[in-house]
């Protein structure tokens, strides 16, 4: 075979493996995104405007998560967070409104003492999306009741279902669910 042959079988070869591999690198990354994001992946692919530009988003959260400085709860404070929850608990039959807007409080103030930064709705949403992709929803619910309660505007039936919403992402937090990849080994 002479030289010119064989190039004209190689390179084509080559070019469909590289075609092939670029595929297969898309569709894993697409999948672990999924998998991690959860129901937050097709939201964030609709808020974008399409895959890419969503998988682009995406992964810049990874890595400003990932330099986060994310980290379990001490033991008491862990409790104190517990016992604080269900003094929030008890204060909603007497008073809905401050009850969920303790909530937030709360739920601000545990975000914080695990490391995220808390400064701004948007963000703390984006930062919480990485490791808590299945419950960011129940903390957006929870905020839009919160914000149409302190203008007492929310139902009791809207403020029962916030302090659930709230209790969702509380919970995952304080079970230390969602501690950065470099602190897992």
């Amino acid at each position: 075979m002479t030289t010119g042959t064989l190039l004209a079988i190689i390179i084509p070869v080559v070019v469909v493996l590289a075609v092939v591999a670029a595929v297969a690198f898309i569709a894993l990354r697409r999948r672990r995104l999924r998998e991690r994001f959860g129901p937050e992946y097709e939201r964030t692919v609709e808020d974008a405007g399409g895959r890419l530009a969503a998988e682009r988003e995406l992964s810049e959260r990874e890595k400003r998560h990932d330099a986060l400085d994310i980290r379990p709860l001490p033991d008491d404070a862990r409790d104190r967070y517990s016992r604080d929850w269900a003094n929030v608990q008890g204060e909603f039959v007497d008073r809905p409104e401050d009850a969920v807007q303790d909530a937030d409080l709360l739920v601000t103030s545990l975000m914080r003492d695990r490391g995220y930064p808390t400064e701004g709705l948007d963000q703390r949403l984006r930062d919480l999306s990485v490791e808590h992709g299945r419950t960011i929803d129940h903390y957006r619910a929870a905020h839009e009741v919160n914000q149409l309660s302190m203008k007492h505007q929310a139902t009791t039936e809207q403020l029962r279902g916030a302090m659930v919403h709230y209790r969702a992402l509380f919970d995952e937090l304080l079970s230390d669910g969602g501690q950065a990849r470099h602190a897992r080994a």
